[in-house]
Parts: structure tokens; C-alpha cells; sequence
């Protein structure tokens, strides 16, 4: 997995799947490629690579809650 290509990890969308990930604190957004299973932390749907959370403006915090539409 290459941290800083826009992919994201999700347990049922298929590889491939591209997604519009949209931060609902600013506003800003990204389309990112489904290419990995999980997150395995309970309560969340989506983990995005570094590149993807850093173009959305939220590394620092770590986590922020987003919209999602396939693309």
C-alpha cells in the first residue's frame, strides 16, 4: 500500500470502487479508490491512506466525520 496515493479501506465495497469522500468540517474533497479491507476499529465505515486524510485536511486530528458518495 503506498501511503500516499488516494485509496481507502472499506469491509464490503468491492476493489476498485471509487468513492467521493467529502470532510464535513471544511468542506473539502477528495475521490478515493477502494483497495483494502477494514477499519477494524468498531463504529467507523471508511479508513482513508495518509495522502487521502491529508488532501481532506485532518491528519492531525486523526479521524472527522465525512460524507460519502460513489463516483
Amino acid at each position: 500500500m503506498n501511503p500516499s496515493a488516494l485509496t481507502a479501506a472499506h469491509r464490503s465495497l468491492p476493489f476498485g470502487t471509487k468513492l467521493r469522500v467529502t470532510n464535513k468540517d471544511n468542506g473539502r474533497s477528495v475521490v478515493v479508490r477502494i483497495n483494502d479491507r477494514g477499519p477494524f476499529v468498531k463504529g467507523r465505515m471508511l479508513d482513508l491512506s495518509r495522502g487521502a486524510a491529508s488532501q481532506l485536511g485532518f491528519i492531525g486530528s486523526g479521524h472527522t466525520a465525512v460524507c460519502m458518495a460513489r463516483v
